[in-house]
């Protein structure tokens, strides 16, 4: 991760660390019981210096956690399928609206309520473009 330490505080630094940590923990071991023992580890271990004052000490257990990171990642990590990198990342397929206008008027039958509305709707768009921006020339409509 390349976020500038500038902006981002220690205490945000060390969270982001430690959810990375538990994300390989994940990759390394399938078997649920076995990745909870090794999360209880390294809560342990973050614990431990929880309390350390001197931000010296600090930024360099925090340098030294992500070199271990780094040497300790899974070469093929998992990945949630919406996730960046997941099989389903921006699969969803959002159709415009412009696209109900073509559905068939039996198919419309079946969803009155959202027709009806979607109709009243378009007409106060209408009126509202037509307030905010004028009719429209009709010498302009035949080009």
């Amino acid at each position: 991760m390349n976020i500038p330490s500038g902006i981002v505080t220690h205490t945000r630094q060390v969270c982001s660390l430690y959810k990375r940590a538990l994300r390989n923990l994940e990759s390394w071991y399938d078997r649920r019981e076995i990745y909870r023992y090794r999360a209880v580890l390294l809560r342990k271990r973050f614990d431990d210096n929880r309390n350390v004052k001197d931000m010296a000490v600090a930024a360099c257990l925090l340098e030294e956690g992500e070199k271990e990171l780094f040497n300790t990642m899974h070469y093929q990590p998992l990945k949630k399928a919406n996730s960046p990198g997941g099989c389903a990342f921006e699969r969803e397929v959002e159709l415009p609206d412009w696209m109900f206008d073509y559905w068939h008027p039996l198919e419309k039958a079946q969803y009155p309520e959202f027709f009806a509305k979607r109709e009243e709707r378009k007409q106060q768009f209408v009126a509202w473009w037509e307030k905010q921006y004028g009719k429209p020339d009709p010498k302009d409509l035949h080009h």
